[in-house]
Order: structure tokens, then sequence, then C-alpha cells
């Protein structure tokens, strides 16, 4: 019996998908609700959830829907270990997903479009300002591609202004910086350091 998110941006986020007698399939969105998508989370190894999603809000998924009206205290090991309807009323339009704390997301803000600007992450529940001191040519062309931004022109540097810093380095070029080594809140790597900007040399409709 396995289980994963589908359909987001990283291992963290998406669609709700269970496997049960060799098929994956869908949660249906009838109920589904914090409490339901904590254990999704924490049985990921992705922390708690932050955002709830119903309507396929990731996309529709294909298969047998799998569980409607799940009922979860948050408590429990497994998502089958919810009470839940067996039989259900949905189609794929009522997909259920999650987002979980351990899964980040990134905008540049503040520039003339989504490809300039202050960078900022978007983990744990809070967006955070990202230290310039490990902040170099590399990470700011992971950052781009990620985006569809194509590669980075310049860098920039702001002021911190928000509650949380993360700190990236790189070795090789990553399809997004969370594969990259990072720490978050950690004074050290931070210390008189400014918030990481970048222009992206593509831009954004």
């Amino acid at each position: 019996r396995a289980l994963r998110l589908a359909g987001g941006r990283s291992r963290c986020e998406g669609r709700v998908e269970m496997e049960q007698e060799g098929a994956w399939g869908t949660v249906c969105d009838d109920g589904w609700d914090l409490a339901d998508a904590d254990v999704v989370c924490q049985q990921l190894r992705c922390g708690r959830a932050v955002r709830v999603h119903g309507a396929a809000t990731f996309g529709r998924g294909s298969g047998p829907i799998l569980r409607d009206e799940v009922g979860c205290e948050g408590h429990e090991e497994n998502l089958w270990d919810c009470p839940a309807a067996r039989e259900h009323d949905c189609s794929h339009k009522e997909d259920a997903g999650v987002v979980c704390s351990e899964h980040q997301e990134w905008r540049l803000s503040g520039g003339r479009d989504g490809c300039a600007g202050r960078v900022e992450v978007f983990f744990r529940g809070t967006w955070s300002t990202v230290c310039d001191g490990t902040w170099y040519k590399l990470e700011a062309s992971v950052l781009c591609r990620t985006l569809g931004c194509g590669e980075p022109l310049r860098q920039l540097s702001f002021d911190h202004t928000l509650p949380g810093k993360m700190v990236y380095q790189c070795e090789s070029l990553q399809p997004s910086l969370a594969h990259c080594q990072w720490t978050y809140n950690k004074s050290a790597p931070c210390h008189q350091s400014r918030a990481a900007g970048v222009v992206c040399n593509g831009t954004r409709p």
C-alpha cells in the first residue's frame, strides 16, 4: 500500500494518490480537510499540511477513486487507517490535494514581471527571503530555469524584511533549489548577508 502526491511542483505537493491491489487511484474531496491532509504529509515525511485543495487543483487523476468522505483525526500513521466511505459518487474533477510544509516554491517579487526581483521562498507555511552569502550564478541559474525565466542576467541585493531566511548551495545545475543543499533559519550563514535578487533574461506573460 503506497501513497504519493502527483501533479505538484515537488514531492510534497500535489494530488493525493493511493495504491490498492497494484492500481493507483485518487481520493474524493468530499469532507477532505486539514486533519486528513496532515496524515498524508506526515506519512510522506513532508511535515504538516499547510494548504488543503479539492476540485482537482493539481489536475484530474485517473484510475479508481479509492476513498470518499475521509475522516482522519490527524494522529493516524497511514491514510488507509482513517475511516472512509468505500462507495462514492465522485468523479476525477473532485480529486483531493494538499500542500505540505516541506514543499518549497519560489517567486521573484518587486520586479516588472515574475522574472525579476527579490528571491522569496514559500516554506513551512510562510514566505522568506534568501541570504546572498552563498548565492552565486549557479543558484540564480537554477532558480531562473525553475521559474521558466531563462538564464540570469544580473544579481541584485535587497533588505531582509520577511520573518524567515533560507540559504542555498548548489554543486551543479539541479532541477530546483530544493535539490541543492539548503538550511532554514540558521543564523551563521546569513550573518551580515543581504537578501538575494536576480534579473533573469526571460519574461513571464
